[in-house]
């Protein structure tokens, strides 16, 4: 890598910083972009459009990586292209990749209460539960303070979400008596679910995956759940009780209604529940 493209990379960097992008995406460009200008050995303001193609089908034949990834060397090339270099994209002409329709695993209701009942674990069964009852992120419940409680509104308040967005989602009454049991035993001091002898500092990753893993096995549920299966079921409950899918999408924090329309194709909703509307008129 030449000079010319180490100062591009850290040009990037600052005009992303500015634009409030998260450390990870951030972190995340970077490499790709590093990545890109070493497979090809050519400086990053010399990809012209065949380059690039010719990297993305090397990446997808050669490695097999996902259309996620793909996707993500695409928009970094393109930040570069137009906020770095100052050229025009749409000379590009460049079609992004299809996206696969990935039907995720959803639990249903009773095999949810199988999980939280084989959860016997305090702290453990206030995570599931309120991970479940308010549609939350894995990085949503590992960043979440107990300030964000809202007893008096039945509200929770979640902070700077997925797109550094925030946003309300419902609290259960039953998750709350939960949290009140878990809050009185272990008090914690910033985060309201902490490491285990590390006061302040929030549960890892690994820990919330092994929380939900073990409630699933001790559960007797074969299905391939992880800890992103609660919000699934959350959202594909919701709408089995005929939530509104707008509602679903507020608290879900989804930008695009498209991203929420997954759901209707796992719900289970009945037709034979659904009346015609020319029924209701006099006529």
């Amino acid at each position: 890598m030449n000079n010319n493209d180490l100062t591009y990379i850290e040009l990037l960097r600052k005009e992303m910083e500015l634009r409030n992008y998260s450390p990870r995406t951030i972190h995340t460009y970077a490499l790709l972009l590093n990545a890109m200008q070493r497979t090809l050995g050519i400086p990053l303001d010399a990809i012209g459009i065949e380059g690039l193609k010719g990297y993305l089908h090397q990446r997808i034949m050669q490695q097999g990586v996902s259309v996620s990834s793909v996707n993500q060397s695409i928009s970094a090339y393109k930040l570069l292209h137009e906020d770095i270099l100052h050229r025009p994209w749409e000379a590009f002409r460049f079609k992004r990749p299809r996206r696969e329709l990935k039907i995720p695993v959803v639990l249903s209701v009773e095999e949810v209460q199988r999980l939280i009942h084989a959860t016997s674990n305090i702290k453990h069964r206030a995570i599931v539960m309120l991970a479940y009852s308010a549609g939350l992120r894995k990085s949503e419940v590992m960043q979440i303070k107990p300030n964000a409680i809202d007893s008096q509104r039945m509200q929770l308040l979640v902070v700077q979400g997925k797109g550094k967005k925030d946003r309300y989602s419902i609290l259960s009454i039953k998750t709350l008596e939960i949290l009140r049991l878990y809050f009185r035993l272990h008090r914690p001091q910033r985060y309201l679910f902490e490491a285990q002898g590390r006061p302040g500092k929030p549960l890892s990753v690994r820990s919330l995956d092994h929380i939900i893993k073990e409630s699933a096995a001790k559960a007797g549920i074969k299905k391939n759940v992880s800890f992103h299966t609660l919000r699934h079921c959350f959202a594909t409950h919701l709408l089995e009780q005929g939530v509104n899918l707008r509602l679903i999408q507020s608290l879900l924090g989804h930008s695009s209604l498209k991203t929420t329309t997954i759901y209707l194709h796992v719900a289970r909703i009945n037709p034979a529940g659904i009346a015609s509307p020319v029924d209701s008129m006099d006529i």
